[in-house]
């Protein structure tokens, strides 16, 4: 993965992220985090923050258990109408593709590969059920739809949401929105 002085990032192993203010060397980055200190940074400890609507918050920072992987929530306070809803809905995005997870799959076979995007996807789905998130979006390509027929037989076995294809305009044809009902009588 490649970063550019002024890229907007999360750190991987604390609460927060900041901005690229210097390029060391190709592994390591100098950073002024959210409240101004300028640190130092391996490109192993950092990930991209993707658009401007972000916020960086405890709630969407992963929280290292064995059962989840490195993947971070793109989480956003995101106003939107959500079937007649006036509130503010929470929604949280994850983009499969195998270079967005790794940052090598040289030698690895397809089936690895699938086994890798599954395993981050359900870890993934775990902490937004786990946080309360009503609303997620899993960016899985098109491909020959194997991913994409595998997380969905995984969503059938699910109760309390419904899913189905992304916004195009948004995402294209390769990802797949879904909205979880949670019961709080």
């Amino acid at each position: 993965m490649s970063f550019s002085i002024g890229e907007k990032v999360g750190f991987l192993y604390e609460v927060g992220g900041g901005v690229i203010t210097k390029i060391i060397n190709a592994t390591t980055f100098s950073i002024e985090d959210e409240s101004g200190f300028e640190r130092t940074f391996l490109e192993s400890e950092i990930v991209k923050i993707h658009g401007s609507d972000y916020k960086l918050s405890d709630e969407s920072r992963l929280q290292m258990n064995e059962d989840e992987t490195l993947s971070i929530p793109l989480h956003y306070e995101h106003k939107e109408v959500l079937k007649g809803s006036k509130k503010s809905v929470d929604v949280w995005e994850i983009n499969l593709h195998i270079e967005e997870i790794i940052e090598s799959h040289l030698g690895l076979t397809n089936y690895q590969i699938l086994t890798r995007q599954i395993n981050e996807f359900k870890s993934f789905y775990k902490r937004a059920k786990k946080q309360h998130i009503q609303k997620i979006v899993i960016i899985h390509g098109v491909g020959e739809g194997v991913l994409k027929e595998e997380i969905r037989s995984y969503l059938s076995k699910q109760e309390g949401l419904e899913y189905y294809d992304a916004d195009f305009r948004e995402y294209g044809k390769g990802a797949t929105t879904v909205e979880i009902h949670y019961n709080y009588n």
